[in-house]
């Protein structure tokens, strides 16, 4: 039955998934049922990742997914098994290092989700209990419980609305940290228990609510209370008026009392949050991939060794000595495991060209970097004396690979407050005040609108509202106008405020409303008094609000505010004409603009429009439709009076930052819990939009008048589907300038959005359809979404061909799951409080501030960590491959060619620090350059610099140049007497002096790619190699009396009194950079010829040529003459 009351009340509402029974008070409703407490959750918040118990293992199994961690596991375990060459301790300590700070570092970050949810979750609420309120933690409350809170306290859990303070039962609240409006929204109690105001009342209450099971959808409820007494029934129909939700605070009123319907987990705010999952970047997906390939690599390397080893040892000349000889059956009984011990040994052997202690370096890189944003002095706001704030560093450079930005809109483009900027009444522009008049844009109309028609469009706007007065004792976060009657004004609409504030400038104030009594004073200092009958709320299918008040001299008016293109077909045709052109000269000018209209009544019209909406308001079936079709009949036959303009300030430099993401390639989608119509002019403020944008709509608007909305909905796909994608002119290639061709730009509302991604067979296909309609918009503005709708939208677009690189923007609590979901997660640290910052992984300031990390930062950072890591298996390689070639010459004996310490050492110290410095300070292109050309973001685009193509460039080149250490050494050795005294060099003399020449070329390389020298630079580099000699001198220069023996004994101070090995090591190291250094010559020298600048980078760093929807085929020649690269000025 209760289904049945619900299609009837909520037509056209999506498949419940069922109903739960709430008992009020958890009492039974007769004294002759028996109650059983139904099984609900308890009402505790959880939005930590670990807990004490699982901590170490679950964070060991998600760190250990990582290929590169669980490969050094096996290596380890294979070292401390297996007798191999090497200690275990040379993979061991790095992999153990790794996994701590790591697990340190998690560890922490969940902690302090635990202490937010401890600080919810031990709250203080008060329940009543007994006829008694009760103090209690919010973690103990129950479903039926009687809540009681009082003003300024967030509700702990969603509650039907049972009482109030206020006479009528009405109470305000505000929703910031749920759908971001900040604005008063009034809620209302169920009339059966509106005068319950006292704790001993509700003893004698009994009812139950049955109502649907949780769900995430903040804007739709369905229920029914049943009040009974002496044992009759009395349904109320219940919606989401009722509904106050958990998050939402209680304003203006000094308490209410509720029922709690859904607790903790199935709350609407908790089904809406989105759990945090671990982020991994583009780079350490490539890094994988790269593992991959070295991985087989070092796999070839043991085979072919394993394999030849055997293969030589064959010939029996080569086998084991005569004292060792072994008989037959002794050879052959183990010579699998023995192959397959020998293949694991040479795997340790060559296992350093796998870089272990990238992963230590790229986290010191990350860690160590992220203090760079946070430092930044220009992303320091002195308003909140704040700067930016990183919460997690793993993502760095991916702030340098962003192709899609989606972000909210109020309180992060707009600072939320509206200002009254003009108004024309009659075809007669207003600026400051009535005396100020001002001559229309229009045809000649000079002069003033008739003394009547200002008063009456002033009356209009004093009346035509929803705003309410509070007195000053009782503070508010919402929006506020003071007025001379030591109060402020408060309402749902920040817009409402500042048309009164308009009202109140040409010298009519709005004092208040009492008991529907609204009283107005005018510009003689006369009250007037007003009494409302009706309200005629705004919808976003009307566009429209009305009220219908009753003066002291018994005239009834009708007066209307709205949306021109919804008001011009209900009033006079002549009276468009001279309003119309303000209207359009106030939207070029990004206004928000709103027509007013009005209408007189008689007695007998009034009666029968009071009689008609009392029906619609008492029907419980069909009651939408009702009151759609009274309004309907009412707002016709108007008279238009004017228009207002106001303007939604933006935030400082918006606009600015809008047009350089999307000068740098990005795509930006507004995404906003607000109003269409508000959100459309924000977008033509912020410069979103165009003003030759064609705007495609897919809205509730345009589907209202069809029965089948589906199929109205398809159709629109295929018709825009053909107009932007199938019919569409095929981008050639060259600059493709925004002006060639028809920009469009989209705009959706959630209703629609549920219909598109909704479970049919067909939704598949569409949800493609509308995907790729929105890939070829120049903008997207989704206006009414739920805060998992916004999450939605952004996993769609994550998850699409390409897989582009999002990233979320947001500042209240229903921007979280969007921020969470997306790639990189950005919160500003607004008004809304401070539950964006918290959960995002960086977080600014100001919106404006996002120019500045993308462009400056997030090109920064990308740039170093790709050098970092191809630079990484470069030098690896270099290092291991004469290992690998030393075993062709030494019997495949395992032998290592350097000693165990320079194992160890070569990428923990000696060549670790300089790599690490450059990628925390390199900066190829100065920062103005990079913040005042947004274009430079898009070479670096789509993982440009660690493609295939510059991972087998620096594969070759490790390769070039190991080949080159070792067979030149090899040819130093032909004569092993390099002494004039005839003493020979043995294999460890081989070994230093590779490992020398090695050191020194690696380092070198870094040097000559670096173009920003500092001090430390400086000092990491010639220190790095003044270590390495230094160590090198006394650890063959001193018995060690804990090493078992003393290979290395004097070894390295003797290969330096060889002329010739100091001779060989400069001409290798010269060898092996003369590459570099003719590069180099070449440019510098072409930069001389030409006089110009030119756009300098590393010599190995890859940037592609751009192709995105705004510009195709961009050509490297072409983006290096542009002007904007001749007149910068690139770092020395």
């Amino acid at each position: 039955m209760f289904r049945m009351v619900c299609n009837r009340l909520c037509p056209g509402e999506e498949k419940r998934v069922g109903t739960r029974t709430v008992y009020v008070g958890r009492q039974p409703a007769s004294e002759t049922d028996s109650y059983i407490a139904p099984k609900f959750c308890d009402n505790r918040i959880v939005s930590s990742k670990y807990t004490v118990w699982n901590f170490i293992p679950k964070n060991l199994f998600e760190q250990f997914r990582r290929i590169a961690n669980f490969y050094f596991l096996i290596i380890f375990l294979v070292q401390a098994i297996v007798d191999t060459p090497t200690s275990p301790v040379t993979s061991g300590l790095p992999l153990f290092f790794v996994i701590t700070v790591t697990a340190i570092k998690q560890g922490y970050e969940d902690w302090l989700r635990h202490r937010a949810d401890r600080e919810v979750n031990k709250s203080t609420v008060y329940v009543i209990e007994n006829s008694k309120c009760v103090k209690k933690e919010s973690e103990k409350i129950k479903v039926g419980d009687i809540v009681e809170v009082r003003d300024d306290e967030t509700f702990p859990c969603d509650l039907i609305l049972l009482s109030s303070s206020c006479d009528d039962g009405a109470c305000t609240a505000t929703t910031a940290s749920l759908d971001g409006e900040s604005n008063f929204k009034t809620y209302y109690a169920v009339r059966e228990t509106a005068a319950l105001c006292t704790e001993e009342a509700f003893d004698t209450l009994s009812a139950t609510i049955e109502c649907e099971q949780p769900q995430p959808d903040l804007y739709k409820f369905v229920g029914v209370m049943n009040t009974y007494t002496n044992q009759d029934m009395k349904p109320s129909s219940l919606g989401p008026e009722n509904l106050l939700l958990k998050g939402a605070t209680l304003k203006n009123t000094k308490k209410i009392y509720g029922v709690a319907v859904y607790t903790g987990m199935e709350t609407k705010m908790a089904l809406n949050y989105q759990g945090k999952s671990q982020k991994r970047s583009a780079v350490e997906k490539s890094i994988n991939a790269f593992l991959i390939v070295y991985l087989c690599i070092l796999l070839s390397k043991a085979s072919i060794c394993t394999a030849l080893k055997y293969l030589w040892q064959n010939n029996p000349a080569n086998d084991e000595p005569w004292y060792n000889l072994k008989t037959r059956k002794e050879k052959e009984s183990f010579k699998l495991l023995k192959m397959f011990t020998d293949f694991l040994s040479f795997m340790v052997l060559f296992n350093f060209i796998i870089p272990v202690s990238m992963y230590v370096t790229v986290e010191m890189q990350k860690f160590l970097g992220s203090f760079f944003i946070a430092w930044d002095k220009e992303m320091y706001d002195s308003e909140i004396k704040e700067g930016a704030l990183v919460n997690t560093s793993d993502l760095n450079e991916e702030l340098g690979q962003v192709e899609y930005v989606f972000t909210d809109k109020t309180g992060t483009l707009t600072e939320n407050t509206m200002e009254f900027i003009e108004c024309c009444i009659d075809g007669y522009k207003y600026n400051d005040s009535m005396e100020n008049m001002t001559v229309t844009d229009g045809p000649a109309f000079f002069g003033k609108a008739t003394k009547d028609r200002e008063e009456l469009f002033l009356r209009a706007l004093c009346l035509c509202h929803t705003v309410e007065m509070k007195k000053e004792e009782c503070q508010t976060d919402g929006p506020a106008g003071s007025t001379e009657n030591n109060g402020s004004y408060i309402s749902s609409s920040p817009d409402e405020i500042a048309l009164v504030n308009g009202a109140k400038k040409y010298g009519f104030t709005y004092m208040g409303n009492e008991n529907d009594y609204m009283r107005v004073k005018n510009q003689r200092n006369e009250m007037e008094i007003f009494q409302r009958l009706h309200v005629l709320n705004f919808d976003p299918v009307r566009r429209r609000m009305s009220v219908l008040v009753k003066s002291n001299t018994g005239d009834i008016f009708l007066f209307c505010k709205g949306a021109d293109s919804s008001m011009f077909d209900r009033v006079a045709p002549g009276e468009i004409e001279r309003i119309k052109v303000h209207v359009e000269q106030n939207a070029l000018d990004g206004y928000r603009t709103l027509c007013v209209a009005f209408k007189k009544l008689n007695q007998e019209e009034f009666d029968k429009i009071d009689k008609q909406l009392n029906e619609a308001k008492l029907a419980l079936t069909d009651r939408e439709t009702k009151l759609a079709k009274a309004f309907d009949d009412i707002e016709t036959d108007m008279r238009l009076l004017g228009a207002t303009a106001v303007e939604d300030r933006l935030q400082e430099q918006a606009a600015e930052t809008i047009e350089a993401l999307h000068a740098a390639g990005m795509k930006v989608w507004v995404l906003t819990g607000d109003k269409l119509e508000t959100a459309k002019s924000t977008c033509y403020s912020c410069r979103l939009f165009q003003n030759n944008t064609e705007l495609l709509e897919l809205t509730t608007r345009n589907l209202e008048n069809y029965d089948r909305k589906e199929e109205r909905l398809q159709e629109l796909l295929l018709e825009y589907h053909r107009r932007l994608v199938q019919d569409a002119p095929k981008i050639k290639s060259g600059i493709k300038s925004w002006s060639e061709s028809q920009e469009y730009g989209l705009i959706i509302d959630g209703s629609t959005l549920s219909l598109i991604l909704s479970s049919n067979s067909n939704a598949s296909h569409f949800k493609n359809i509308f995907l790729e309609i929105c890939q070829k918009c120049t903008a997207v503005l989704c206006c009414r979404m739920a805060p998992l709708q916004k999450a939605q939208i952004v996993k769609m677009v994550k998850n699409s061909k390409g897989n582009p690189i999002t990233l979320s923007v947001g500042d209240g609590a229903n921007d979280v799951s969007m921020i969470l979901e997306a790639h990189v997660g950005i919160g500003i640290k607004g008004r809304e409080g401070r539950q964006a910052a918290r959960n995002s992984d960086y977080a600014v300031p100001k919106f404006k501030h996002l120019r500045k990390l993308l462009l400056v930062h997030g090109h920064l950072y990308y740039v170093r960590i790709a050098h970092l890591v191809q630079y990484f298996f470069y030098k690896n390689l270099c290092f291991i491959l004469p290992q690998f070639l030393y075993q062709f010459f030494c019997g495949f004996s395992q032998q290592p060619l350097y000693d165990a310490a320079y194992l160890t050492m070569y990428n923990i110290c000696f060549t670790s620090m300089p790599i690490l410095a450059y990628s925390l300070l390199e900066q190829h292109i100065n920062t103005e350059t990079l913040n005042s050309n947004p274009k430079l973001y898009m070479r670096i685009s789509d993982n440009a610099m660690l493609q295939w193509l510059p991972f087998l460039y620096w594969t070759l080149l490790g390769a070039f140049q190991g080949l080159l250490f070792f067979f030149g050494v090899y040819l130093l050795f032909q004569n092993p007497s390099l002494d004039g005294n005839g003493q020979v060099f043995g294999n460890w003399s081989f070994g230093s002096i590779v490992f020398t020449t090695l050191v020194f070329t690696v380092t070198l390389k870094l040097a000559l790619d670096t173009r920003y020298w500092t001090w430390l630079n400086h000092l990491v580099i010639w220190g790095s190699l003044a270590f390495y000699v230094i160590f090198s001198i006394f650890w063959g220069g001193i018995i060690w009396p804990f090493l078992k023996q003393q290979r290395m004994y004097f070894v390295f101070s003797h290969m330096l009194t060889s002329v010739s090995v100091w001779l060989a090591i400069i001409l290798l190291i010269l060898s092996s950079l003369y590459p570099e250094i003719v590069l180099i010559i070449i440019k510098n020298i072409k930069s001389a010829n030409s006089k110009k600048l030119q756009f300098q980078l590393p010599v190995l760093v890859s940037y592609k040529n751009v192709e995105n929807g705004y510009l195709s085929g961009f050509k490297t020649l072409e983006y290096k003459s542009s002007t904007l690269l001749l007149n910068s000025k690139l770092c020395e």
